[in-house]
């Protein structure tokens, strides 16, 4: 019950007051338990209004930027997703809950063994493909994506994740790279064109293995 009651205030003090008014992702997010997607030790700390940092300097980010992220891509029933940098599960999660085909892709065997048993028990079988690989080369297999989530900061986007877009697909994503300030963007493939547009000013934890080499932003 202590968990539920966290849940509820989550929903109704980080993320309403905070543009989150997709109705169906706010439905998600106060139903999916956000504790079961944490290591042990760190359940008291699960619908706190930060980043709960994770083993290995990752970091299950705070709720209300994962939930704008999520809402920039704007998820329609069915779409192909790829999660890159998935952690222990919690965004890929979120897009399942909201009718996305989820591919999560995560290096860190840690983390993954928290997602695993946490993903079996919140989605739909066959709702999420788990890859433990380097996220930054995405999942070309199950390309093209109709959208991508970033889940970490990072210097650039890469290359080889824009490629994986489908036509009309978007990404979403923080870069921390070379810019005066850390800001989520929302990018879309158009054509052989890609394109970003600046979202909102926030922070989180690096992303390990993306390279700082400018791509695909202006």
């Amino acid at each position: 019950m202590p968990h539920q009651i966290a849940r509820k205030a989550m929903v109704d003090g980080q993320l309403r007051p905070n543009r989150i008014t997709e109705p169906r992702l706010l439905t998600v997010m106060g139903a999916l338990p956000r504790e079961d997607f944490l290591p042990p030790g760190l359940l008291a700390r699960a619908y706190v209004d930060e980043d709960v940092r994770l083993p290995g300097g990752r970091a299950l980010m705070e709720p209300m930027i994962i939930a704008r992220l999520i809402q920039l891509l704007a998820l329609r029933p069915g779409d192909r997703v790829l999660v890159a940098g998935a952690g222990t599960g919690y965004a890929a999660a979120i897009l399942a809950g909201l009718g996305g085909r989820v591919t999560a892709v995560e290096a860190d065997a840690g983390l993954l063994a928290i997602a695993r048993p946490a993903l079996a028990a919140h989605t739909a079988p066959g709702a999420v493909t788990l890859v433990e690989a380097p996220p930054a080369g995405g999942h070309p297999a199950a390309a093209p994506f109709d959208a991508i989530l970033i889940e970490g900061a990072i210097p650039a986007l890469p290359d080889a994740l824009v490629a994986q877009l489908a036509e009309g697909g978007r990404l979403a994503a923080i870069l921390a790279g070379g810019a005066p300030r850390t800001r989520a963007v929302l990018g879309r493939r158009v054509g052989a064109g890609f394109g970003t547009v600046d979202a909102f000013d926030c922070a989180t934890l690096p992303l390990p293995g993306f390279a700082t080499r400018p791509s695909f932003v202006f």
